[in-house]
């Protein structure tokens, strides 16, 4: 691989904007040959903020903790399993921390090419500027960033695949 793009790095939440984001990364590293990497970041910021707030009790925080753990495991091996079915090879990685800071750090150590995020959803104030981690990627991320929309043209596109 010799092309501007060889590490793709696709940050997958959960959400519908973030499994359109890993097809189009998956499309992407097909046809240039990059390799691709998914991550699930646990957001452990924002559970100590719900324990710092009472709104959690330390032992809520360990039992919510634990179901975000599975739900990381599971939007992971749905990704992987996308990839599968295109037979593009796909590394998962699961960490836990403050998102933002998280895929910052990712990019760096693993020197990706680029950023491949989910579509970023409206912007009512700014609280919600500030506290959408997506966002924050974005504008901190030290590489190219992609942010994927239209979903049913990308699901056309995935699907296209051979």
């Amino acid at each position: 691989m010799s092309g501007p793009i060889n590490k793709i790095l696709v940050y997958v939440d959960g959400s519908e904007e973030s499994v359109s984001a890993s097809m189009y990364a998956i499309a992407l590293a097909k046809t240039t040959g990059a390799a691709i990497t998914a991550v699930y970041v646990v957001n452990t910021r924002a559970l100590q903020d719900l324990v710092k707030a009472r709104i959690f009790l330390e032992v809520e925080q360990e039992e919510y903790h634990r179901d975000l753990d599975a739900d990381a495991e599971r939007y992971l091996n749905h990704v992987q399993k996308l990839a599968d079915q295109k037979v593009v090879p796909l590394k998962t990685v699961k960490v836990s921390g403050t998102v933002h800071r998280e895929i910052k750090n990712m990019i760096k150590e693993d020197e990706f090419d680029l950023l491949v995020l989910g579509g970023i959803g409206q912007i009512r104030s700014r609280r919600d500027e500030f506290l959408n981690e997506s966002e924050r990627a974005m504008r901190s991320a030290p590489c190219p960033v992609i942010v994927v929309k239209d979903e049913d043209r990308v699901w056309d596109m995935f699907e296209s695949l051979k």
